[in-house]
């Protein structure tokens, strides 16, 4: 039984989402300590007094990654009061959509990348909150296109629909697929197209550059100030 004259503990997690190897991958860490020792982890931590959510949340990404520089959103805080079990722990989740040639790991038996089609054991509720996380991103994918942040700089309409596939979790018609993508905001037709020998060439896109803030991605046109 928990003591219930103990003051509750608050840590921070955080999920990293990115598309490696045609898959949608999540970064995942092994855990070292019990509870859980040796099963696999978002990475998260304790907050210190001195830092907020925010600042937690970055610090304890690249102690325990060495992943910086990237932007968190905040997912949602979880306080089911068994999800540890052997104290009271309310934790603040945060979530990232990353390209993949934008995060560097070098994985070892302790770090990577691991198939949200695949997990292994987690511990705690980390599978529920990668699950919240898919949650979240396929509701934003109805008011903005945040597939892009999983996206090359410069994509097919094929790879933009495979983005959306693998977040969704299921087959989208080619062509109903392609008519609403050439009508999404901030969706900027080039005129390059992609370079194969054996494929029939296929034209490029790109989006926008885009300003980021808590409720959903501003596309930033040519002229208009951030």
């Amino acid at each position: 039984m928990l003591n219930e004259t103990k003051t509750h503990e608050i840590t921070v997690d955080v999920v990293i989402l990115t598309i490696k190897n045609n898959a949608l991958q999540v970064l995942l860490v092994k855990r070292t300590n019990e509870p859980f020792k040796d099963r696999w982890a978002i990475p998260g931590g304790y907050i210190r007094l001195s830092e907020n959510l925010d600042e937690a949340a970055l610090r304890i990404l690249k102690e325990k990654t060495a992943v910086d520089n990237i932007y968190l959103e905040q997912l949602y805080t979880f306080g089911d009061p068994l999800r540890h079990p052997n104290a009271r722990v309310i934790t603040c989740a945060y979530f990232a959509l990353v390209r993949a040639k934008d995060i560097q790991i070098v994985s070892t038996p302790e770090l990577g990348w691991h198939k949200v089609s695949n997990l292994p054991p987690l511990a705690f509720d980390h599978k529920e909150i990668i699950q919240y996380s898919l949650k979240r991103t396929r509701e934003r994918l109805e008011i903005c296109p945040v597939a892009y942040q999983l996206l090359p700089e410069k994509f097919t309409l094929t790879e933009m629909q495979k983005a959306y596939e693998l977040i969704m979790q299921k087959k989208l018609d080619k062509r109903n697929f392609r008519k609403k993508a050439l009508a999404t905001e901030g969706l900027v037709e080039l005129d390059e197209y992609t370079k194969s020998s054996s494929k029939r060439p296929a034209r490029l896109y790109t989006f926008e550059r885009i300003k980021l803030d808590s409720k959903r991605a501003h596309f930033i046109k040519k002229g208009e100030k951030e």
